[in-house]
């Protein structure tokens, strides 16, 4: 889209110098000879002297050394290819401080004996880079070959100062910023690593990596051991059961069972007991309940019995009578009860051992949980050290390369040539042509610039087509120098070869109307077009010739045509036809003459009704119903009525022939009409509703189109005035 534009605008101006080529012509030719006089002899001779600078990218000691290398490293701050560093150096060479500094060292002086200006030195002063190399070149001009040369010698030797300095400066500045920050840089190291310090001896941290491992395998440990303790209970409360059964008793009263049988005091005293039941029992067989040999081995008996239950009480800590067993076992019972026993210690001991390792099993999945976020702050920890112990050690070095940087002497630039005197003076013709060739373009250029901005005409089709917002009918090129001439013989002038239709009928131009006619025809296809009034904004437009070759073309296609003269101002119908105007449209609204006799066949399927006598009021015989009545019966007679009016910043008789019309068609000629009447006669013809049909662009001149599918112009001249000769 913007090349389009761009080719758009430039074919717009290239037709617009083309339009203005003789003005620029005229301008150009003598400026170029004064520009090209004037500088040959008011020249003075000019001396160009140069001298040349090498640029490194780093500096050679700094290359050597291995220190310092950034500090003078030449590269561009701006991240483009297209950038170059050397651009930049440029820059300073030209900079005001070093102009002035070259400027007061050597004193130098304008025309007028004053301090030369930094303008002006710059103005002859050239700084650029040679291709493909880091060199730049720095040339002076003047009038004094030797000054040239000082000049640019001066001011390379300024800017070689100035670049050592800055240098040097740099470094120092680095220098002194390094030592500042270098103790905040160590303290930074020294808190981080106390930091560290911290948080290994609160967390007991050695090496989490390896402590994880090794809680991993704890903790398998232990669940090995705690699934061995669950076996264990598992495998002794199944045997304590079995033994129970055996026992018929419970694993408490097993372990005091145990304890009576194996207490010798509860053993002896039941052996009496049994000694005493056994001499009680033999005496009852032969001495009566009541004999004091029987009440004294019962009371002795009861006595046993008393002691007995202290002793059960003193082993087990319970009655006798809550026992409720034999307190004499057996050696296998005594067995089972001891295993039992210790089926029992072996239960509970497992399920101490089993609540044991879990808890500890829960401790090591706790330390192990936390183990990431323990190894995410150290990380922060080490990483902060490491940043802080980086950023120390670079000091360090940065400070080191600082000062030995500060104490290198040498830039990064030196001179390859120096400027020598100047043997021959830098003036060419060539360059003197160029200038003055380049000085007339310029004021050819204002001159048409000029030209076209005083010019309101309309020039092109574009413009009649863009300013009045019409449809384009038809578009009628320019017949080149076809315009009303006079014999030499006898002062006649001729209008007759304006009729291009009936005597050129196979030209372009006639080509053209022919399109004119079937445009019209397309805009009659729903609504019939008998009656079209013909006019223009501004006279001399040629509405009378396209009205004539317009009606021409209609009776051609065997249309019955009548063409009126209505233009009663300057009436041009009866010289074009070379007919009698004595009678025509004024006598006949004003009855002086009658229509048939009026109207004059000019060829076949044509009529033509002359404007007849000038009357004082023309507007007055228009704007009647005479006229009205009149249109109305030309339009049943005939299949076409075309009226031929006055322009309309002349009259507004087209304006009222208008109304009575089927449409106007607006002539417009470029070069002949202006804007300002163009803009007034659109703005006129809204204003009074007319059925405005569209515009007709005649006599357009090929080369000043921007487009090249217009007709060309042609050329009639020989042919017409051969033609008027042989009528003479």
């Amino acid at each position: 889209m913007e090349n389009q534009e761009y080719n758009s605008s430039f074919d717009k101006y290239w037709h617009i110098f083309k339009r203005r080529r003789m003005s620029a012509i005229f301008i150009f030719l003598p400026v170029f000879l004064a520009s090209s006089i004037a500088i040959f002899y008011l020249r003075k001779p000019a001396y160009l002297a140069e001298a040349k600078l090498k640029f490194q990218r780093t500096n050679t000691t700094s290359n050597l050394t291995g220190l310092g290398t950034e500090i003078n490293k030449l590269e561009s701050v701006a991240q483009n290819q297209l950038t170059n560093p050397l651009n930049t150096e440029a820059e300073v060479i030209r900079s005001t401080p070093l102009v002035k500094k070259t400027i007061a060292r050597l004193n130098l002086k304008d025309n007028q004996g004053r301090p030369l200006k930094t303008k002006k030195f710059l103005k002859k002063l050239n700084v650029k880079d040679v291709k493909g190399t880091d060199i730049l070149q720095i040339s002076y001009q003047d009038s004094n070959p030797e000054m040239s040369a000082k000049v640019v010698n001066t001011l390379v030797e300024i800017y070689l100062e100035q670049n050592v300095s800055s240098l040097r400066g740099e470094a120092s500045a680095a220098r002194k910023f390094i030592e500042k920050q270098l103790p905040d840089a160590e303290s930074v190291v020294q808190k981080a690593e106390a930091e560290l310090a911290r948080f290994k001896e609160n967390y007991k941290v050695v090496n989490l990596q390896e402590e994880a491992t090794k809680a991993l395998e704890v903790i398998t440990d232990l669940q090995n051991q705690m699934n061995a303790a669950q076996s264990r209970v598992a495998d002794s409360e199944a045997q304590s059961q079995s033994i129970r059964k055996q026992l018929g008793m419970n694993s408490q009263q097993a372990v005091m069972m145990t304890s009576l049988s194996q207490t010798s005091g509860v053993q002896n005293i039941l052996q009496e007991i049994q000694q005493l039941e056994s001499q009680l029992t033999a005496r009852r067989n032969i001495l009566q309940d009541r004999h004091p040999q029987i009440i004294e081995l019962e009371e002795r008996l009861t006595s046993l019995n008393r002691l007995l239950q202290q002793r059960v009480n003193q082993v087990v800590g319970t009655n006798l009578s809550q026992l409720n067993q034999n307190l004499q076992l057996g050696a296998l019972q005594q067995q089972l009860s001891g295993r039992l026993v210790e089926l029992e210690s072996i239960r509970l001991g497992s399920i101490k051992q089993f609540s044991t390792l879990s808890n500890l099993q829960v401790a090591y999945k706790q330390r192990l949980n936390n183990l990431p976020r323990l190894e995410q702050k150290q990380r922060q920890l080490d990483r902060k050290v490491q940043v802080s112990q980086i950023t120390y050690s670079l000091l360090l070095q940065k400070l080191q390369e600082s000062r030995i940087a500060e104490n290198q002497n040498v830039g990064n630039a030196s001179i390859i040539s120096s400027a020598e005197t100047p043997d021959e003076s830098m003036s060419s013709p060539i360059i003197s042509y160029l200038s003055a060739g380049l000085l007339a373009f310029i004021a050819a250029l204002a001159t048409v610039y000029i030209l076209e901005a005083k010019d309101k005409s309309i020039k092109t089709i574009d413009e009649a087509r863009t300013l009045l917002g019409l449809t384009l009918l038809g578009v009628i090129p320019r017949v080149n120098k076809l315009r009303k001439y006079a014999d030499e013989d006898e002062g006649i002038e001729y209008y007759s070869q304006r009729i291009i239709m009936r005597d050129f009928p196979r030209s372009a131009i006639s080509e053209a109307y022919r399109m004119l006619r079937a445009n019209l025809r397309f805009m009659s296809a729903d609504k019939e077009l008998k009656v079209i009034v013909v006019t223009s904004s501004v006279p001399q437009e040629g509405k009378s010739t396209v009205a004539a070759n317009l009606a021409t073309a209609l009776a051609q296609k065997e249309h019955k045509v009548l063409l009126i003269d209505a233009d009663l101002h300057r009436p041009v119908q009866h010289k074009i036809w070379d007919i009698n105007n004595s009678q025509g449209l004024s006598n006949v609204i004003v009855e002086q003459a009658e229509t048939t006799k009026a109207i004059k066949p000019v060829m076949g399927y044509l009529d033509v009704l002359t404007s007849g006598v000038v009357p004082p009021n023309p507007a007055s015989l228009l704007d009647s119903k005479r006229m009205a009545a009149l249109i109305d019966t030309f339009a049943t007679k005939y299949n076409f009525v075309i009226i031929d009016t006055p322009a309309l910043n002349v009259a507004a008789d087209a304006a009222t022939l208008g109304q009575m019309a089927d449409g106007v068609l607006l002539v417009v000629r470029p070069g002949v009409v202006d804007s300002v009447n163009a803009a007034f006669a659109r703005e006129f013809l809204e204003k009074s509703g007319q059925n405005v049909l569209g515009q007709v662009v005649n006599g357009v001149i090929s080369h000043n189109e921007r487009y090249s599918y217009y007709f060309a112009e042609e050329d009639y001249l020989q042919e017409s005035f051969s033609m008027a000769k042989v009528k003479v």
